[in-house]
């Protein structure tokens, strides 16, 4: 947060795609849609709300953002999708991360692709042609992943694999690319 408070505003919504409303002298709010939820932080001090709710964001989503305004590099995606293990440092926890994301999701699923295609679509997914059905979501602005599901048969189990634009590492460390992969996945699986 003291790292932040440094930084102008302009210099915060330039690299990170927020929107800054001036409250007064030196502070105001940054807006940003994290997962479909309109998320209000104040300036300088840097505290999230749900501003649905009013309610102050958890630990864990606090410190996701504090992460995306300090390293968001102001890199436009790249449009090159690439798996958890291809972001940088992301190989360490790949296998992890595939466990409670893209297998959690297909073991809820299985061979009903109706189900996939609507607990995305509620979910705030847009549908993408890649895969038997894949889904893009905006986790943040400039940060976007997709989920793509292959069907099996009678030998070849189903299949779900989370993607990550190439250029996500401008904006996060491979930690929180992580916790923002398994929101998604929560997110999703609230709908199945």
């Amino acid at each position: 947060r003291a790292l932040l408070a440094m930084q102008t505003p302009g210099d915060i919504t330039r690299r990170t795609g927020a929107m800054y409303l001036e409250l007064g002298q030196g502070r105001g709010e940054l807006h940003v849609i994290m997962l479909g939820t309109p998320i209000i932080i104040t300036y300088p001090d840097f505290s999230a709300i749900n501003s649905l709710t009013d309610e102050k964001l958890s630990p864990l989503k606090q410190a996701l953002l504090l992460y995306y305004f300090l390293h968001s590099s102001g890199d436009k995606a790249d449009g090159t999708w690439i798996a958890f293990s291809e972001l940088p440092q992301g190989r360490i926890y790949s296998s992890a991360f595939q466990g409670y994301t893209g297998d959690s999701i297909a073991k809820q699923i299985g061979m009903n692709l109706d189900v996939f295609h609507s607990a995305c679509t509620r979910a705030g997914g847009r549908a993408h042609e890649f895969g038997d059905a894949s889904y893009l979501f905006s986790a943040l602005p400039r940060v976007e992943l997709m989920i793509t599901y292959r069907l099996g048969d009678e030998e070849v189990p189903s299949s779900c694999v989370m993607l990550f634009d190439k250029n996500a590492g401008c904006y996060l460390p491979v930690e929180a690319c992580a916790v923002l992969g398994s929101l998604l996945t929560q997110l999703v699986l609230r709908y199945i």
